[in-house]
C-alpha cells in the first residue's frame, strides 16, 4: 500500500508542472476573448494555481526524502540491535543509490569497529572487557533472583614449549583450534571468550558448580582426544586446565568469581595439569607450596585427617541416633543410596564424600521440631507445616557452626526442593537444585516409603517404585529416578550400609552400559528466567 501512494504521489508531482504549464497557455489563449476587466482575476487565479502546483511539488518531495530518511534511521536501529550489517536495496535513481551504497558501507564498517572492540582479533571470540561485562550483568541478575551462576578459567597446558619449539605462529594455530573446539561445546546460554595469552573464561548462567563441573570435563576430554594441526600434515596434541567457581543468589561477587576461578585454574595446574579443579571454601590450602614428605607419612597423616572428619560427622548424628526414622534419625541406608547413584553417575570422589555426608545429616534440622509435630498421625495444620519447612534451614545453621561440615550445607538446605519448583524452602526448579540434593531427595523418599510412620504404613519395595516413577518430573528429578530404579530394579536393600554396597557393586556389573543421564550433563541450553516461587506446601511429601 505505501508503495502504491509512494508511486502515486510521484506521479501527481510529475504531472503538476505539466497541468501549470498548461493552465497558462489556456489563460493566454482566451485571454484576448475576455473582458478586460477580468484580466486582474485571471491573473490571480492564475498565480494561485503557480503556487499550489510548486507547494504540491515541495510537499511531496519533502515526502519521499521523509520516508527515504525514515528508512535509513530503522535500518541503522536495527544494525545496533542485531549486531549485524543491515543493506539499503539501491534504486534506479543516481542520488538514492550513492545514498544506499554509503549506508551499506557505513553499516559494515559500524560493525567492524564493533567487532574488533568486543571480540579477540586472533580467534574471533569475545574478549576480557565483553566477559567482564557480561558477567557483571549475570552476577546482578543471579542475586536479584537467587539463581546459580559459574565461572570457568580454561588455560593451555605447556603452551610456552609449543611457541618456543613450533614457533609463534604455530602458537596462534593451537589457540585459534583449541578456542574452535571449546566455542563448539559449550551451550548457547554460555558465554565463552579469550580472557588473555592462552587463557579462557566460560560463564555458566544457571549452573551450579556441580554441573559445571560436568561439562568441564566434556570440555576438557575434547581437547585432550583432538589432534591439532599445526602445519602441513603436522599434529600435535595438548591438554587444559580448569578451575571452577560459583554459587547462588547475592552472595555471589563479579571479583570473588574471577579471583576462586583462576585460584582454581592454577590448583589445577599445581596439581598436575590435564584435570578440573572445583574451588571450595579454603580451598586456597590447595595452592600452598608444602614440604617434602615420604608416602607412607603421607598416608598416615590423610588417614588422621579423615578418621578427624568422620569423627565429628558421627558425632554430630549421634545427637539425632535415639530418633525415629522419621524424627531425622541419620540413616547409613539413605547416605549409601545416595552414593551408590553418584558412583553410577560417575561423579569425583570428593562430591560423591560430600553427598554421603549430606545424607548422613539431612534431617538434622528435626532436632529443634516438637515431637508432637513429628508424631502426630493426623493432618498437619498450616503452623505445624510452617515448623516442618523450617527444618532445612535450622540444619544449615547447625551445619555453619563446624566449618568442616559447611560443604554438606547446600544439600541439607535443598533436598526438600522439588523438581517443578513447588518445594521449599527457595521453590527452586530442575537444575537450579544441587545435583547432591536431588540424588538424596531420591534415596530420602524410597527410605521413607519402606518405612512404617505414624500417619502412613510401610510400601513394598516395588510399590516405592513405582510410586517415585508417578512422581518423577514434579518432585523428583527423572533422571536420578530412571537411574535409581535401574541400579535397585529388583533387589530390596537392608537397612545397613555393607549389604547396599554389595547390592550396588552387583548391581553395576549389569549396568556399566548405562550413562549419567544428559541433563546431569549440563549440556542444554538453560531455560528462561523464572521468578523464585516461595510458598507453603499443602499435603505430606513421600519423605516427610
Amino acid at each position: 500500500m505505501l508503495a502504491l501512494m509512494l508511486i502515486l504521489a510521484r506521479a501527481l508531482g510529475f504531472l503538476a508542472p505539466v497541468a501549470i504549464v498548461v493552465l497558462v497557455l489556456v489563460a493566454l489563449g482566451v485571454a484576448g476573448e475576455i473582458d478586460p476587466a477580468q484580466h486582474q482575476i485571471l491573473a490571480i487565479i492564475v498565480g494561485l494555481a503557480v503556487a499550489a502546483g510548486m507547494t504540491t511539488m515541495a510537499l511531496l518531495a519533502w515526502s519521499y526524502v521523509g520516508w527515504r530518511l525514515t528508512r535509513i534511521a530503522r535500518a541503522l536501529e536495527r544494525t545496533l540491535e542485531i549486531d549485524a550489517p543491515v543493506h539499503l536495496r539501491e534504486s534506479g535513481i543516481p542520488g538514492e543509490r550513492r545514498l544506499a551504497r554509503a549506508f551499506n558501507a557505513a553499516s559494515g564498517a559500524f560493525i567492524q569497529v564493533e567487532a574488533r572492540a568486543t571480540h579477540d582479533r586472533l580467534t574471533g571470540i569475545p574478549n576480557r572487557e565483553t566477559l567482564l561485562a557480561t558477567l557483571a550483568a549475570e552476577v546482578e541478575r543471579a542475586g536479584r533472583h537467587y539463581k546459580s551462576l559459574s565461572v570457568a578459567f580454561i588455560d593451555i597446558d605447556r603452551f610456552k614449549p609449543i611457541n618456543d619449539t613450533y614457533g609463534h605462529a604455530a602458537g596462534d594455530t593451537v589457540l585459534r583450534q583449541v578456542a574452535r573446539l571449546l566455542a563448539e561445546g559449550v551451550r548457547i546460554s554460555d558465554t565463552f571468550g579469550r580472557y588473555g595469552g592462552e587463557e579462557f573464561m566460560l560463564i555458566l548462567p544457571e549452573t551450579t558448580p556441580e554441573d559445571a563441573h560436568w561439562l568441564a570435563e566434556e570440555l576438557r576430554e575434547l581437547v585432550m582426544q583432538e589432534p591439532l594441526r599445526i602445519a602441513g600434515d603436522q599434529t600435535i596434541k595438548t591438554t587444559i586446565s580448569i578451575g571452577i567457581a560459583g554459587g547462588r543468589g547475592a552472595a555471589l561477587q563479579l571479583d570473588m568469581l574471577v579471583d576462586r576461578a583462576d585460584a582454581a585454574m592454577y590448583a589445577a595446574k599445581s596439581q598436575g595439569r590435564n584435570r578440573t579443579y572445583l574451588y571450595r571454601e579454603l580451598d586456597e590450602e590447595a595452592l600452598v607450596r608444602r614440604a617434602p614428605i615420604s608416602s607412607e607419612r603421607r598416608a598416615q597423616a590423610t588417614a588422621i585427617g579423615q578418621w578427624a572428619s568422620d569423627t565429628a560427622t558421627q558425632a554430630l548424628a549421634s545427637v539425632l541416633a535415639p530418633q525415629p526414622n522419621h524424627r531425622g534419625r541419620p540413616s547409613d541406608m539413605i547416605a549409601a543410596l545416595a552414593t551408590g547413584i553418584g558412583l553410577e553417575m560417575g561423579l569425583p570422589a570428593e562430591e560423591i564424600e560430600r553427598i554421603r555426608i549430606a545424607a548422613l545429616l539431612h534431617d538434622l534440622g528435626k532436632i529443634a521440631i516438637p515431637e508432637e509435630v513429628l508424631d502426630k498421625p493426623t493432618t498437619l495444620s498450616d503452623a505445624e507445616w510452617q515448623a516442618i519447612g523450617e527444618h532445612p534451614r535450622i540444619g544449615q545453621v547447625i551445619l555453619e557452626q563446624a566449618s568442616n561440615l559447611r560443604e554438606a550445607i547446600p544439600v541439607v538446605l535443598h533436598h526438600h526442593e522439588r523438581f517443578n519448583g513447588g518445594g521449599y524452602p527457595h521453590g527452586l526448579r530442575g537444575s537450579e537444585i544441587p545435583l547432591g540434593a536431588r540424588i538424596v531427595s531420591v534415596a530420602d523418599a524410597y527410605h521413607a516409603m519402606i518405612h512404617d510412620r505414624p500417619y502412613k504404613g510401610a510400601l513394598t519395595h516395588a510399590d516405592a517404585l513405582e510410586e517415585l516413577r508417578r512422581n518423577a518430573g514434579t518432585q523428583f528429578d527423572p533422571d536420578v529416578v530412571e537411574l535409581f530404579c535401574a541400579v535397585y530394579a529388583e533387589t530390596v536393600p537392608a537397612d545397613g550400609l555393607q549389604e547396599v554396597e554389595r547390592l550396588h557393586e552387583r548391581a553395576r556389573g549389569g549396568l556399566d552400559h548405562i550413562d549419567p543421564p544428559s541433563r546431569l550433563r549440563p549440556t542444554d541450553p538453560v531455560n528462561r528466567l523464572r521468578p523464585v516461587r516461595r510458598r507453603t506446601t499443602k499435603a505430606r511429601k513421600a519423605s516427610g
